[in-house]
């Protein structure tokens, strides 16, 4: 039989997941132009296809937006859906001539659907012989609308000016959609070609373009010009939409605008909010005190949706620069009178409490020095702060310990390593137990707060596949030494330990992160019920968040590649943990080992290499002594196969694996029933008198180097965002 060690350990944890509009797989940016909801490069990324954007390339091979299902491919620049706009570059409609009479003839046209031309462009036309003009859709009617420049010489013309000499402007009509920008010529430029020789038309953002005499000779047509369109959702009015919230876009903070008086309707953020109101992240709080004009006078305090300004004490107004402001109050001396009584009454009451609290003082700086060499205040601590449960770890003294162990006789020694002995004892309840004592003199604070941690988290987890009491069991064995073990009990191991950590992510009182899962800390008892232990790198997450910043801990071979690249820990970082532990159960084979060929020498890597080529067969661990894989292994290779995800959306949870590996189990129990036993046998405890240390177990006549420290197999990566 194999030596199964039970590690100490107690942990809490919580998680939340959240999910934004736009769904995994939508592109957020092409170029430098950002793909905002509504709008959406693929299926399932916008609202409509009209809506669609698609991401091309430019002439010099730059990624660029445009519209593709209009008249032609139309380059949009920004898109703010804040306001609902965005801005694309516009073609120039033209009409040159040279001294023999006209030469080219260009007009501009543009179908935009359901958007609108805004009216914060400008129908600009430049030329001393242009009569240009637009044509639109207004609603069910046709307009048409334009200027006239003229001029025979360019001595009138005033740059910047669009007055009719050398360049004309006009105003667009609200609500325009589709139109036709073309140019005429009265006289074909005669005696203007010189410096004239084209008539150019086009639509502009105001103050976008600025003209200068220049254009009248120079002027590029195949430059686009920069216009807005405007565009709202659908044809219902707000009225409407407000009644069918399940067809509503406007999200969180954020509201319907009723000031919008064209087809559809519009969503702005709610005052004090900024951001998309088309998302379900929505519009979010606007700091206004970090801005330097916030109109406080002493003060500015942010709140949701709003700011307040403050005045400093001995102060009163309402501390604006455009209101009360602060001024001084003329009740501070009587205040100050006040708060000088009361601090002399709450120095004698200090005096008094201190002189009768001096006996009990002492004795807790005695208490205090006792427990420091082993940690004892940090676990009195953590056993307060948790509440003092009945279940939870229990500080013994050091005369118990010497009872329990017959002074530390040599004959009940069962272990040694480089940092302590483990000595077999019987409490006075009659449990038996492991007693570990450190032969370290000083320990570092690292090495306190590991041994703490794993008391605290063990001595609240309730599972039967969770190492619940502090304790070492004898007689016992552990995963990593047992793989002569049979299929079925392999996948009942399996499905175990997914139970457990099933267990510690979604059902604990506060779900735990393991973190360090790995078969050397997935222990057997006598009849292979495995039991998850060595909590010492384990981690909570706090309520409101999904994922925790961490130092990288685990260990080589089983460490979440993400986890290791982003140090963002979650519970998928067990998950794929779990999958290395599976493709070592059904393979035999360890995690990492560079006595393998290079190709090999990463377990995952070659499982997934070795699936994907169809050898899985090739792989399975020869003592399984199988002439063709059952249907069982191929599921759980393909389990493992998922758990092994790079990216940690695509992995499923533990709850998933769980149930999955009992569905599994129970078809194989259907179709070969094997007699299960149970075993009542009170589990075994393993008291820590100091933090954890590495030490050795003589096995089967060799001797075996385990730990109780996690950490000196791990590695450890620094980073900014704490432990």
């Amino acid at each position: 039989m194999c030596l199964l060690l039970l590690l100490l350990v107690v942990a809490m944890s919580s998680l939340w997941l959240a999910s934004s509009q736009n769904g995994l797989g939508c592109e957020s940016s092409c170029g430098n132009v950002t793909i905002a909801y509504p709008f959406g490069s693929r299926e399932g990324c916008y609202y409509s296809p009209d809506f669609l954007v698609t991401c091309g390339q430019s002439s010099t091979g730059e990624p660029i937006p445009f519209f593709q299902n209009i008249s032609r491919n139309v380059v949009i620049t920004s898109m703010t859906p804040s306001k609902s706009k965005m801005e694309i570059q516009m073609f120039i409609a033209s009409d040159c001539y040279n001294r023999s009479g006209p030469t080219r003839d260009q007009f501009a046209y543009l179908r935009i659907n359901d958007f609108r031309v805004s009216t914060k462009n400008r129908f600009i036309a430049i030329g001393c012989d242009t009569h240009a003009f637009i044509n639109g859709v207004l609603g069910n009617d046709t307009i048409s609308t334009g200027c006239i420049s003229s001029c025979a010489s360019k001595t009138h013309i005033t740059n910047g000016s669009c007055t009719g000499v050398g360049c004309c402007e006009i105003e667009i009509p609200n609500g325009m959609s589709s139109f036709t920008m073309s140019i005429d010529s009265y006289r074909n430029h005669t005696n203007i070609t010189d410096f004239n020789p084209c008539s150019y038309a086009f639509l502009v953002e105001e103050g976008k373009y600025n003209f200068s005499s220049n254009d009248l000779l120079d002027f590029r047509s195949d430059q686009k010009m920069l216009m807005v369109l405007d565009w709202a959702i659908g044809n219902d009015t707000c009225d409407m939409v407000n009644k069918e919230a399940h067809s509503f876009l406007c999200k969180r903070n954020s509201v319907c605008d009723q000031s919008y008086a064209g087809p559809g309707y519009r969503c702005r953020c709610l005052e004090g909010y900024e951001g998309n109101p088309y998302t379900e992240i929505g519009c979010k709080d606007i700091n206004e005190c970090e801005s330097k004009n916030h109109g406080c006078v002493h003060k500015c305090n942010d709140k949701e949706g709003y700011y307040e300004c403050s005045c400093p004490k001995g102060y009163t107004g309402d501390g604006k620069i455009d209101g009360s402001g602060c001024r001084a109050d003329q009740s501070l001396v009587i205040k100050i009178a006040i708060s000088t009584s009361a601090a002399a009454t709450f120095l004698l009451i200090f005096v008094t409490w201190s002189y009768f609290g001096l006996k009990k003082r002492r004795l807790m700086i005695l208490r205090e020095k006792f427990f420091r060499q082993n940690g004892g205040i940090m676990l009195q601590q953590r056993i307060s702060g948790d509440g003092g449960s009945r279940d939870q770890a229990r500080v013994f003294t050091i005369n118990e310990l010497k009872k329990a162990t017959n002074n530390y006789d040599e004959s009940r020694i069962i272990g040694k390593g480089g940092f302590g002995t483990v000595y077999k004892g019987v409490l006075s309840d009659n449990r038996i137990v492991a007693i570990k004592k450190s032969k370290l003199p000083d320990q570092t604070e690292t090495q306190i707060e590991q041994f703490i941690n794993e008391v605290v988290i063990l001595s609240q987890i309730n599972h039967r596949n969770v190492v619940k009491l502090i304790g070492c069991c004898l007689e016992q064995k552990s995963l990593y030494w047992c793989t002569t073990v049979t299929w079925d009990m392999r996948l009942r191991i399996a499905a175990e330990t997914a139970g457990a950590l099933s267990y510690l992510h979604s059902a604990a009182s506060i779900p735990i992160i393991h973190r360090d899962i790995k078969p050397m800390n997935i222990l057997l008892d006598d009849n292979h019920v495995a039991k998850v232990a060595d909590f010492g790198a384990s981690r909570l997450i706090p309520m409101d968040q999904i994922e925790l910043a961490t130092i990288v801990q685990g260990t080589f071979g089983y460490l979440d590649p993400e986890y290791l690249h982003t140090s963002q820990l979650t519970d998928k970082s067990d998950v794929y943990s779990f999958g290395v532990v599976l493709v070592e159960l059904f393979t035999g084979k360890k995690a990492l080992s560079f006595a393998r060929p290079e190709e090999e020498r990463n377990l995952a890597i070659y499982f997934l290499s070795s699936l994907k080529e169809g050898r899985l067969f090739q792989i399975l661990d020869e003592q399984l002594q199988l002439n063709e894989v059952p249907n069982e292994i191929i599921q759980v290779s393909r389990l493992a196969e998922r758990c092994l995800h790079v990216t940690r959306e695509e992995r499923p949870t533990m709850k998933e694996v769980a149930i999955e590996l009992e569905g599994i189990l129970a078809s194989m129990i259907h179709k070969h029933p094997w007699e299960q036993s149970t075993s009542n046998e009170e589990e075994k405890v393993l008291l820590l008198t100091e933090p954890k240390d590495d030490y050795e177990y003589t096995h089967g006549g060799n001797t075996t180097s385990y730990t109780f420290d996690s950490m000196s197999q791990h590695t450890i990566l620094p980073t900014a965002n704490g432990t």
